[in-house]
């Protein structure tokens, strides 16, 4: 009985077997996915790559994401905060880049905003995560800890501690960080081993820091030495007499050399005789006001010399109506503006204009500068 053989076909052969017309998008636009600390799914990715070449994929990218923003709208569920983790997988996994067009900034800063003087999620550790991406992606990532801090949001995770306490040591400011990983330590965040392994590798890092800048300090300077006197080895300028300028004496010159000479006016070189200022050329008055502002002589008169041309007939103060101008309509942009005006039904929360991206980024700079400006200035840290 003849046992057949089954060759074995590694995954590129194979790939290059199937024909497949996707697949290569991530070899040519990977320097524009940002990297996740879940992973990606490298078919999800290749599909959401392949936007950048296709209109009609990328309008269905939009297409679904405005249908996600209705879904949050539209949730009746026991969790409310689902959708919105939802809505933010989805948009991290189809828009690689997860830049301003995204729309995902804007999406973080509408559900922090929806949930944090809420009972219910300020010890949800995936609230929290919400929160530290949206830190991750600001300017300034210390107001936003400090918010959370002040309105007691996450301070049982450990997570909370540690990113605060990087961003601290990240910005060199080392007390305050030791300060807040203590104060995680002493809350007994969870889980608190995490916290006191993170807080040990920061003790390790600061040790060897201070090391290297001690290290630093006891590094003897370089001699100096004064013009025209050379070093030996292992001397230091601390061995050699002064240096003197005046020329006659003896002991200033080096060997074999001659030794340097200082200039001296001719004039007035005796010491004896003190130094005085030639007054003959100074200015002992500077001349009436007149003298002084010759350029200003000119006297400025009218223009009699030039008329404006006139249009013949009468002024009157109400302006005859001309013909109407036919404004040309694309039908592309006619379909988008129908786009938007359906989209505006929806998403009362959101309230995301994706179809204009670049008001999207516009709103994505001021959310970047500004993480808490729609929060209300009782909320915000003193």
């Amino acid at each position: 009985m003849a046992e057949t053989a089954i060759e074995k076909v590694d995954p590129e052969t194979e790939f290059l077997a199937s024909k497949r017309q996707t697949g290569y998008e991530w070899e040519t636009f990977k320097e524009n996915v940002r990297p996740l600390k879940r992973g990606r799914n490298v078919n999800l990715l290749n599909h959401a790559l392949k936007s950048y070449t296709d209109n009609n994929l990328k309008n269905s990218l939009y297409e679904h994401r405005r249908k996600l923003i209705e879904a949050i709208d539209e949730y009746k569920g026991e969790d409310p905060l689902l959708p919105w983790l939802q809505c933010i997988k989805w948009v991290q996994e189809a828009f690689p880049p997860c830049g301003d067009g995204s729309g995902l900034v804007v999406i973080y800063e509408k559900c922090v905003q929806a949930f944090w003087d809420s009972d219910r999620y300020k010890d949800d550790l995936r609230y929290l995560k919400v929160w530290l991406e949206y830190a991750d992606n600001c300017l300034d990532a210390e107001v936003i800890y400090a918010f959370l801090e002040a309105n007691g949001i996450g301070k049982t995770h450990s997570d909370f501690y540690i990113s605060y306490g990087l961003h601290l040591e990240s910005k060199n400011k080392i007390k305050t960080a030791n300060r807040i990983l203590e104060l995680g330590i002493s809350r007994n965040a969870q889980p608190v081993e995490k916290l006191k392994a993170a807080y040990r590798k920061f003790v390790a890092r600061s040790m060897a820091r201070s090391k290297a800048t001690d290290d630093s300090m006891e590094k003897p300077p370089a001699p100096v030495r004064s013009f025209g006197t050379v070093l030996a080895k292992g001397q230091n300028r601390t061995h050699l007499p002064p240096f003197k300028s005046d020329p006659s004496d003896s002991n200033n010159s080096r060997s074999g050399a001659a030794p340097l000479s200082v200039y001296k006016d001719s004039v007035g070189c005796d010491d004896s005789i003190p130094h005085q200022t030639d007054i003959s050329n100074s200015w002992h008055t500077l001349g009436p006001r007149a003298e002084r502002n010759k350029e200003n002589n000119a006297i400025p008169g009218k223009w009699k010399s030039y008329k404006i041309p006139q249009r013949p007939g009468t002024r009157t103060g109400i302006a005859t109506a001309s013909a109407c101008i036919p404004v040309f309509v694309d039908e592309e942009c006619q379909e988008s503006q129908n786009v938007k005006e359906k989209s505006k039904k929806s998403s009362r929360l959101l309230q995301l204009r994706w179809e204009n991206e670049k008001d999207l980024k516009r709103e994505t700079e001021q959310i970047r500068k500004n993480p808490l400006r729609k929060f209300p200035q009782s909320s915000l840290p003193r």
